[in-house]
């Protein structure tokens, strides 16, 4: 295995500020215009583009690899369109959304911030990649925001032009350890990534909340086609001299499956043991296949960010894909990645419903939300609001504004809530030892 690697912020210190970038602009095009002793046309694709009444937005995620594939995301952000044009826009304006294919690869990632800026996208909604270091330097010199990604890397929790809707890993991993408090020793399998290594303090800190010891940290390849020698290490670690159960945390995205038929063979020579995650790495469908109440899972507890996808709360979801992606496969209302896509674009269209009949660009988007612009979300969130340095600044996450998760349990094959409501994670992360 290599060194532990460590994970760059994209936070730029010297970034100007919106109102400084405006007006540095706003001095160049004057200047520009009176050497020319000529006009200036209005650049398309800005706020005062007359006679556009299209918005462009992006959505990326990565499709047809051999690890984390995203490809409802997309295929979502594309219905939702479809659905949101049919009602007549937003305001009376077409929404046009762009998808791109990050294939799990830096360049290709860098490649759709890139296109993202050249076709004058107004914000990236509803997005998927692990490879933030290369996406995000794109999109702030563009001054393009990014609102509603998964979650994954810990630049969306600093970077000045991201506007998460989730606690993403963070809060995931830090609820699931409080939920592990009462378990024997605890095994977090997890891919050997830069994103990955940022999880094992994560999960400590839940179990460090609960007066737990750290979990045995286990890196694995991200695209393995079998887990048998860490399936067999992890209940090793578990298991011995434990007076308790111990738990097995896998966090390996779609590669979960994989490490559960390992997991599932292997486990007849040991003792019990439970096994836990988060939503992303497993939904209902996994869980069926898996064998449903004979299944490793369980009894198993999941953190997610959001209520279950049969809370009613989700209708507005299931009638965009019922009216507008009826079979489309791809789109399983029930995947976190789908979720947080019909999130993310309906604080979009409050954004831009309290614009009015202004003008519609990446400018005027990034300055509603910096002005403290508040959106509901239905109740599948706490309201959002963003401040550039929130309650979580100090341990590293300034953006991070919700930091509520789900206790799901899997009880008979089917998951269902575990807890009434939500699980305020804030103070757990206040307490966490990470240090980015």
């Amino acid at each position: 295995m290599t060194g532990r690697r460590r994970t760059r912020s994209t936070f730029l210190p010297g970034l100007l500020t919106r109102h400084a970038r405006h007006g540095v602009l706003s001095a160049g095009t004057a200047v520009a215009c009176a050497s020319l002793l000529a006009g200036c046309g209005v650049v398309p694709g800005t706020a005062g583009d007359v006679g556009d009444d299209t918005i462009t937005v992006m959505t990326w995620a990565p499709q047809d690899t051999k690890a984390t594939n995203k490809p409802g995301m997309p295929a979502f952000a594309e219905a939702y369109a479809r659905w949101i044009n049919a009602a007549g826009g937003i305001n009376g304006r077409k929404l046009n959304v762009l998808t791109c294919n990050d294939h799990n690869d830096s360049v290709d990632a860098a490649k759709c911030a890139r296109r993202a800026a050249k076709e004058n996208a107004v914000a990236v909604v509803g997005s998927y990649s692990q490879y933030a270091d290369s996406f995000f330097p794109s999109l702030e010199g563009a001054g393009i925001p990014y609102i509603g990604g998964y979650g994954i890397t810990n630049a969306e929790f600093t970077s000045p032009l991201s506007y998460p809707v989730n606690g993403g890993q963070p809060t995931l991993l830090a609820g699931l350890g409080s939920a592990l408090a009462d378990c024997g020793p605890v095994a977090l399998i997890r891919p050997d990534t830069l994103a990955g290594d940022q999880l094992p303090p994560l999960l400590d800190s839940g179990l460090k909340a609960g007066g737990h010891r750290p979990s045995t940290d286990q890196r694995a390849a991200e695209d393995a086609t079998e887990y048998d020698g860490q399936a067999g290490r992890a209940l090793r670690t578990t298991t011995r001299g434990a007076a308790e159960d111990g738990c097995v945390v896998p966090a390996l995205g779609d590669r979960n499956s994989t490490f559960m038929d390992s997991f599932r063979r292997a486990r007849e020579d040991y003792p019990e043991v439970r096994t836990a995650t988060v939503l992303g790495s497993v939904d209902q469908t996994v869980i069926d296949a898996t064998g449903g109440a004979s299944g490793p899972y369980e009894g198993s507890y999941i953190t997610g960010w959001y209520p279950v996808a049969s809370d009613p709360r989700w209708n507005g979801m299931k009638r965009v894909i019922r009216e507008q992606a009826f079979g489309d496969n791809r789109i399983d209302p029930a995947d976190a990645g789908v979720q947080t896509t019909w999130i993310a674009y309906t604080v979009f269209r409050q954004i831009v419903e309290s614009l009015g009949d202004g003008g519609v660009s990446a400018d005027t988007v990034t300055e509603a939300l910096d002005d403290g612009l508040e959106v509901g979300t239905g109740g599948l969130t706490p309201t959002l609001r963003w401040r550039f340095q929130d309650k979580l600044a100090s341990v590293g996450f300034p953006r991070l504004v919700n930091a509520n998760v789900t206790l799901q349990v899997v009880r008979d094959g089917r998951l269902v809530s575990a807890r009434k409501g939500f699980v305020d994670t804030t103070k757990t992360l206040q307490d966490a030892d990470v240090n980015y």
